[in-house]
Order: structure tokens, then sequence, then C-alpha cells
């Protein structure tokens, strides 16, 4: 496939969709996702993670959640088990089906974004385990 711009939801979709294709199967985060998402549930978070990604990219207003209440409750129902490195191997996999499938400017912002997100719902995560 050839790479090309981010332009519209589709190329959104088809970022999510690729990426968390290799999340799911994932020795090191893959379980996560997997414990956490039931197998009927996966199509309607890959739209709302569509959304999640459409809105940061485009400004668009169609993400609705809480993502650091659910990474919260996430890491509370893993016994406080998820740590730096999980973050840096999610980063890995964003990289690597960012620049698998894209290239340019919105790319690019994707990539910095998620470092952004990573690292303040890491933060988020420890600061909660302090309560």
């Amino acid at each position: 496939m050839d790479r090309k711009q981010i332009e519209n939801r589709e190329d959104v979709f088809l970022l999510v969709n690729s990426f968390y294709k290799k999340i799911k199967v994932d020795e090191i985060i893959g379980e996560f996702f997997i414990k956490t998402i039931p197998a009927n549930e996966w199509d309607s978070h890959i739209q709302k993670l569509t959304d999640f990604w459409e809105t940061n990219l485009f400004f668009v207003r169609k993400f609705k959640g809480n993502p650091i209440k659910a990474h919260r409750d996430v890491d509370t129902n893993f016994n406080q088990t998820i740590q730096q490195e999980h973050f840096g191997r999610w980063l890995e996999l964003w990289f690597s089906t960012v620049d698998e499938y894209f290239y340019g400017e919105k790319a690019n912002q994707a990539k910095e974004r998620a470092r952004n997100i990573a690292s303040m719902l890491f933060f988020k995560i420890y600061e909660n385990r302090l309560k």
C-alpha cells in the first residue's frame, strides 16, 4: 500500500483499526485490551476511538468519553500493574502504524499527540494510585 496523508475520517479509521489489530495480538499489552473490551464491543470501540482521533486531528466534535477515567479503571482492574513501559509499547505500535500508512503534517501530529496523551494518561494513572 502506498503511504498517503491523513485527510479524512476514512484515513483515521484505517489508522485506528490497523493499530488495534496489532494491539490485540501484542504479547506485551494485548492482554489489557482483550480482557477489558468484550469481543462483541470491538467494532463500537474502534468507532469511538476513530471519533477520538478525528476530534484530535481535525477538531470536529464527535468524541464523547472520559479517557482518564477509562484508563484509571483499567489500571485498577489489573491491580495497578500498568507501567510506563506499557505506554511505551503502545506508542511504538502507534508510531509504526502511522508510518506504515501515512506521512505528512497530520501523521506527525498523530504521533506527537499520542506521545502527549500517553504521558498524561500515565501520570493520571499514577496520581490515582496515590489517593
